[in-house]
């Protein structure tokens, strides 16, 4: 009897939260006003090795900041969606604009919400600090809380699931 396979192999996109996914969640103001936000460099890589391996990624968030727009662009990322409370209309957006059904995207939050998200995607995935009901509705959860490197997790648990780590890893040595 063949096996199924599994559902990261048919995984085309991968979209994120920023605000506790893509970063710790803390929003820092300077004495000018201005925001400052932290990136995790790992997970930049992450996102660059997916995208190598032909997965595109996206970002949805619900605000607005130059900072994610700026980041968006050192990784490649055309699919910015911010201002939008609705991460599961986003997604189905994406998605049609893409040409992609909800199978073949995985999504990544934290808090409620992102929860309409998590659940109709492919694959839902979170943060080990996510809310206790974005835990239990994910598919996959990080060992690394969100900024942390959870999303390089991700990266690595996707291309592993899908064969695809073992041939990164011999262009790397």
């Amino acid at each position: 009897m063949a096996t199924e396979p599994h559902p990261a192999r048919a995984i085309r996109l991968l979209a994120l939260d920023v605000d506790g996914v893509l970063s710790d969640g803390r929003v820092t103001y300077a004495s000018d006003g201005s925001e400052l936000k932290s990136f995790n460099i790992k997970d930049g890589l992450g996102i660059k090795l997916l995208q190598r391996c032909g997965i595109r990624v996206a970002i949805i968030t619900g605000r607005r900041s130059d900072m994610v727009a700026r980041r968006a662009t050192e990784l490649g990322i055309v699919d910015l969606f911010e201002g939008r409370e609705d991460k599961l209309s986003a997604l189905q957006e994406l998605g049609k604009h893409l040409g992609l059904a909800l199978t073949e995207c995985a999504y990544m939050g934290d808090d409620l919400p992102d929860l309409g998200a998590i659940c109709a995607a492919g694959i839902g995935m979170t943060v080990s600090d996510a809310v206790p009901e974005v835990r239990a509705a994910a598919d996959w959860c990080s060992r690394a809380p969100g900024g942390a490197g959870a999303v390089r997790e991700a990266a690595e648990w996707l291309l592993q699931a899908r064969g695809q780590w073992d041939d990164l890893l011999t262009e790397f040595r």
